[in-house]
């Protein structure tokens, strides 16, 4: 950010009803009248602060309905959100405390006037509700799965392999970390149908062990020579196996991703599909499945592909 831009951003922020209302937007998406009960303003003047905010970019609103919420843009630039957070840390206020306290029973008030679902209707994914989470969600879908012989490559702790084992015949997990491994050996220990193994996923020492499915979650960008270390994963296949594999899409953010140990900056659908189609496999889908809401926005590759062959059940 300039000096101007940066000028900007701290007169905008120089009128605490303005910080009061980021607060509770970072935290909720609300309506004009919910904000002014929460702050115990009248709703024209945060009505006002509103648009200012909305005008330097800080806040969105969607419409449902007859109603606007408003909620705070996670799309900001890097550089100004960084700012944001320097800010927010260094504030410890009893007027933000007692905003945040009356928060919950203004949330309970729109639930019991028109039911959650309809409050957070078209933007669900965003919201928790008691129950509702990702972790519940992926354990409840893999019921339905049944995956045979599993390896995960580049494993890291074990969390994916502790999801799948009591769906699959048998798991392997290899990484080439000396502390993830035994961290996974640990979390997977009362599990008999998986294994733990220490290797270089460029060269998988797993002796005539084949596998219906291989799993590359991530692991592309930890390899300075990823065409060799899906071909690999390919030559472990089963005929009739499939290679899941999630990545980066190409970036340009490096100094975002260094302190992962990232050896490459993603990858292009093409690159993908090239490496699995010169490894042999028949490439059945490589497509973006997922975009993050905060800068630098970066996006996930799927890719799924399969061995040539009779699957031997």
């Amino acid at each position: 950010m300039d000096l101007a831009a940066v000028s900007s951003l701290l007169r905008l922020l120089s009128d605490s009803t303005r910080v009061r209302l980021l607060a509770l937007l970072q935290r909720e998406e609300l309506t004009v009248a919910e904000l002014a009960e929460v702050l115990r303003l009248a709703q024209p003047r945060v009505s006002t602060h509103l648009a200012k905010l909305k005008e330097a970019g800080l806040v969105r609103d969607r419409r449902a309905g007859v109603s606007a919420y408003y909620r705070f843009n996670g799309d900001l630039d890097t550089r100004e959100e960084n700012l944001l957070r320097a800010l927010e840390a260094s504030v410890d206020d009893a007027l933000l405390a007692d905003d945040a306290a009356r928060l919950p029973g203004v949330l309970a008030r729109r639930a019991g006037a028109s039911g959650w679902a309809d409050t957070v209707a078209g933007d669900m994914e965003r919201h928790y509700s008691p129950g509702r989470t990702w972790e519940t969600l992926a354990r409840t879908l893999l019921q339905l799965l049944e995956t045979g012989d599993v390896l995960d490559v580049a494993s890291g702790d074990g969390v994916l392999a502790e999801l799948l084992a009591p769906h699959a015949h048998a798991i392997v997990c290899v990484d080439s970390g000396e502390r993830v491994v035994e961290a996974a050996r640990e979390r997977l220990k009362a599990l008999r149908n998986v294994e733990v193994r220490q290797g270089d996923m460029h060269a998988l020492d797993l002796g005539a062990r084949r596998f219906d499915l291989v799993l590359m979650m991530h692991a592309l960008t930890y390899s300075d020579r990823p065409a060799q270390a899906l071909a690999e994963a390919a030559r472990v296949l089963k005929p009739g196996g499939r290679l899941l594999a999630a990545t980066l899409a190409r970036h340009a953010h490096k100094a975002a991703v260094a302190p992962f140990d990232h050896r490459n900056l993603g990858f292009r659908r093409e690159d993908l599909t090239g490496y699995a189609r010169r490894a042999g496999l028949e490439v059945l889908s490589c497509a973006r499945v997922s975009r993050e809401r905060r800068p630098p926005h970066f996006e996930v590759l799927s890719l799924l592909a399969r061995k040539p062959g009779q699957a031997t059940g």
